[in-house]
């Protein structure tokens, strides 16, 4: 059973989508204010916040501010708020998803399923990825030994970091996968992302250096991340 913070001002509303959320088989934990919000999400855990704009005293802007400077949970902003630019600015704070009132139960019902349904193929990914391969990789002459941590280019030694080591042995998994900032720091850094956080983009400047003339196979794509060009050859492999 999905777990949900509801953040929720208006009592006779906040009563009315409780019932709803619960019939539809979801536990729900209420609160009508942002600081009690926070206070619970810190002491609790949850798989998702419905979370009201107009909050008393702390605004549900805010409490969107520092729930991300922790967690990725998915979070639906409820708002009186139509104009466009309130939206934008709701989805950059961090909102995954947005619904105005006065809305529709059942839609809401709806969104709240599918944020769900996301957030754990997002899990199931970050799980896989994570999961190291029992094999080596072999990609150009490149070889990442999974067993002893090792690193090779044309039977020559290459000295990665733990962090580089897990970046590439991610990218090299995946060639031609094109991989986010927020999701490699999420995945390698085992933390939340920041905007303006540097610590990929200098961690793959760092390993194209080290993969002297394989490192232009780093390709950055332009406003979405990075990924390892996918060979057509078939010279990319993987040993048992």
């Amino acid at each position: 059973m999905s777990r949900i913070l509801f953040v929720e001002d208006e009592l006779h509303l906040a009563q009315i989508v409780l019932s709803e959320l619960q019939d539809a088989g979801f536990q729900i934990m209420h609160v009508a204010d942002g600081l009690s919000a926070l206070k619970l999400f810190q002491s609790d855990t949850f798989d998702l916040v419905i979370l009201d704009w107009g909050l008393p005293g702390l605004n549900g802007l805010d409490v969107l501010r520092r729930i991300r400077f922790t967690s990725p949970i998915p979070v639906l902003m409820l708002t009186a708020r139509g104009d466009p630019t309130d939206r934008i600015v709701g989805l950059e704070v961090g909102a995954d998803d947005y619904l105005v009132k006065p809305f529709n139960l059942k839609e809401l019902v709806a969104r709240v399923r599918a944020l769900l349904r996301r957030a754990e193929r997002i899990q199931e990914m970050l799980t896989a990825d994570l999961t190291p391969p029992s094999h080596s990789i072999e990609y150009e002459g490149l070889v990442l030994n999974q067993q002893d941590l090792t690193c090779s280019l044309g039977g020559e030694e290459i000295d990665l970091t733990p962090i580089e080591f897990e970046m590439l042995s991610l990218l090299l998994s995946h060639p031609g996968r094109t991989f986010n900032r927020a999701y490699l720091v999420e995945t390698i850094w085992k933390a939340s992302y920041l905007d303006g956080d540097r610590a990929v983009d200098n961690a793959i400047l760092r390993l194209r250096k080290k993969l002297r003339h394989l490192g232009d196979h780093l390709e950055t794509v332009r406003g979405m991340g990075y990924r390892i060009r996918k060979v057509t050859n078939n010279h990319s492999s993987s040993v048992e």
